[in-house]
């Protein structure tokens, strides 16, 4: 197994010099990407588009952007660089996206998913979104349907429960990752630990 550097993400909103990266991203994610002065618009003249990414150093792993229109937050975009994955970085961006919601005061999020994008589902389902309708022939490259998810309302006592459970999964990983790290940065720590 090859060990993998700690992590020390950092989410914050999207900037014009992250397009480059965004859009590699984006490239590796998707089959039909968006180009990349898509984003610049968004970024530039979308009041209703509000975009994070997550930094490790000065590097931009992640990204998702969400539309707050009246009371719905919107999820338009969500991707993690494909060398990046399975690092909960997913999660870290979602509550993100979810806190910019309630901050914005959003009554619930809603977001499109690819009917065979189950590891997205899950980590959907995690956060409380749940399956709502479908949108048939949704995705233009291969006319994919799209579930339509949502959340319950983000400030009902049971949603606010959940992004607190998953804010304290994540707080642990850090903290697991934090002790990893030091291990691996101390070989005899690591061996003692074994």
């Amino acid at each position: 197994m090859v060990a993998r550097s700690p992590l020390s993400p950092i989410v914050e909103p999207m900037r014009l010099e992250d397009l480059p990266a965004v859009a590699e991203i984006e490239r590796l994610s998707f089959t039909t990407p968006w180009p990349s002065h898509a984003y610049r618009t968004e970024i530039e003249s979308n009041r209703l588009a509000h975009y994070r990414v997550i930094r490790d150093g000065d590097r931009v792993v992640a990204y998702a952007g969400v539309w707050l229109l009246v009371d719905e937050a919107h999820v338009t975009t969500f991707a993690v660089h494909p060398s990046w994955r399975r690092r909960h970085l997913g999660e870290r961006l979602l509550l993100a996206v979810l806190d910019l919601a309630i901050e914005r005061g959003a009554r619930e999020a809603t977001l499109e998913v690819r009917l065979s994008n189950l590891p997205a589902r899950r980590l959907y389902e995690k956060f409380g979104f749940r399956p709502v309708g479908v949108r048939p022939h949704y995705y233009t490259d291969d006319r994919e349907d799209a579930l339509i998810m949502t959340t319950e309302p983000l400030a009902d006592a049971a949603m606010r429960d959940r992004i607190a459970v998953r804010r304290a999964a994540i707080a642990r990983l850090d903290d697991a990752e934090g002790d990893r790290g030091d291990a691996a940065a101390n070989p005899d720590a690591a061996e003692r630990g074994g």
